[in-house]
């Protein structure tokens, strides 16, 4: 596998919306580069009677069952609000 360049590790920064020095871009191209490397090295093995699989363990729903119950009372919850407007809480615009 080719190693990642600085500049694409900038761009995926970017994508991701992190800003990074050019210190830092070399530094995750090699530290990357090294992680690939290593991943790589899966390739290597022998798989012709291994069944893919998901998860090595089986999963088990441990979640208890969604039943609906009683809340606080409105008022009770009202307490806690910092703001609120017409009996509801009222939160920051995210919308511009």
């Amino acid at each position: 596998m080719a190693k990642l360049t600085k500049e694409e590790v900038k761009h995926v920064a970017h994508l991701a919306r992190l800003a990074i020095t050019e210190e830092e871009a070399e530094k995750f191209a090699e530290q990357l580069g090294k992680i690939t490397d290593f991943a790589e090295q899966l390739n290597e093995l022998d798989t012709t009677n291994v069944e893919p699989t998901s998860h090595v363990l089986p999963l088990v729903n441990v979640l208890r069952e969604d039943v609906a119950g009683n809340g606080l009372p409105h008022e009770q919850m009202m307490l806690n609000v910092k703001e609120q407007e017409a009996g509801q809480v009222k939160v920051p615009s995210i919308l511009d």
